[in-house]
């Protein structure tokens, strides 16, 4: 008999692999990242810790644009930090999860928590996200780059969407069935 938290543990696992990419982006992981400028081996591309060719860091000033320079932008990828955050709560919702399928309700209840927490942890970055990458986009445009989003900005609404499922399942889990069958000897 299935466990009533398995369906809140595989949305919570799918969520924390999703977001384990989005956070080991550009430039530890040219293959994902939130925005691409110019073409060809030329390209730049944009994560959470940096760009192609910076060493990685918290915080970052975006290359050859004058009015992405400001203070404001600069914070922006500071905040960029969330998608890791989110990443470990997420972690500690999934392993609380396999608590709750094998032993115990409590780890069901707290995965719906720590779920629910990095939801809102998600949402917030991912709202950063497309306003920080947005404005780039427009501006590298203005200037007459090449700009695209990268794939990171969907894998993390994919992050986010599984979170919501996530903390419902968990959630409507921690009221479903706990009752173990019982052997019994004759």
């Amino acid at each position: 008999m299935a466990s009533p938290a398995l369906p809140g543990v595989f949305f919570c696992f799918a969520a924390m692999v999703l977001l384990i990419f989005v956070s080991v982006s550009s430039p530890t992981w040219q293959s994902v990242s939130f925005l691409h400028v110019g073409s060809g081996s030329s390209t730049v591309r944009y994560g959470v810790f940096g760009f192609t060719g910076h060493s990685p860091s918290v915080g970052y000033r975006f290359q050859d644009n004058p009015r992405l320079q400001s203070s404001i932008i600069r914070s922006l990828t500071r905040t960029l930090i969330l998608h890791p955050l989110a990443a470990g709560i997420t972690g500690f919702a999934f392993f609380a999860g396999l608590f709750g399928l094998a032993f115990h309700r409590v780890g069901t209840i707290i995965m719906a928590l720590l779920s629910g927490l990095a939801f809102l942890v998600i949402f917030v970055a991912w709202i950063i996200d497309m306003i920080l990458f947005g404005i780039a986009r427009q501006r590298y445009r203005n200037q007459g780059d090449r700009a695209q989003y990268g794939n990171a900005n969907w894998l993390t609404l994919g992050a986010l969407v599984a979170l919501v499922f996530g903390f419902c399942l968990s959630a409507f889990g921690a009221l479903g069935s706990y009752k173990r069958r019982t052997r019994s000897t004759y």
